[in-house]
């Protein structure tokens, strides 16, 4: 649904979405997306260790997985403040001189909305995957049984595929 209204208002105001995505930290955005897939290389890389019976080494590469969201939260929250701070914010509560037009307030709301949800994801996806480490750390799961590690890689996947629809829509699309 988000996707559908982000479209729509797009479609309406084309020109004050530029130039809001163009306000958007291009490098943050960008360093985000670098650790969100390497993010998805360790959790695979968990799963192929656990499937060769390296148990340990499948917690340790899960303990790295969360350490990037947690560095892919750090610099959202950076991103944030940076916003907050010129007086960026969602709905009615925004006051960016430098573009007052509706097209801008609606483009930042919807980017509060969609890069909000997608944290909230991000850190269920870090529980989900401590809790799973700290199961391969106690020999939990086995070449033979690793279903909940399988399951928690796939939805840090998608977790991270939703980052890649999101990186061009809110960092790119100022071109």
């Amino acid at each position: 649904g988000l996707f559908t209204l982000y479209a729509a208002y797009k479609a309406m105001y084309p020109v004050d979405f530029a130039a809001a995505a163009g306000h958007s930290s291009l490098a943050i955005g960008t360093a985000n997306t670098f650790i969100l897939i390497t993010s998805s290389l360790t959790v695979a890389l968990s799963v192929y260790a656990i499937r060769i019976s390296w148990g340990r080494l499948a917690g340790v590469l899960l303990v790295l997985t969360i350490v990037m969201g947690g560095v892919f939260l750090t610099l959202k929250g950076i991103e944030y403040a940076a916003h907050f701070h010129e007086g960026i914010y969602p709905g009615p509560a925004y006051a960016f001189a430098a573009m007052p037009a509706f097209g801008a307030r609606m483009f930042f709301t919807l980017y509060y909305l969609l890069t909000g949800l997608h944290a909230l994801h991000v850190v269920a996806g870090m529980v989900i995957l401590g809790v799973i480490a700290r199961g391969a750390f106690r020999g939990h799961y086995s070449a033979a049984w690793h279903t909940p590690l399988e399951l928690g890689g796939l939805y840090w996947h998608l977790v991270d595929i939703v980052w890649i629809f999101l990186w061009p829509l809110l960092y790119l699309a100022h071109a």
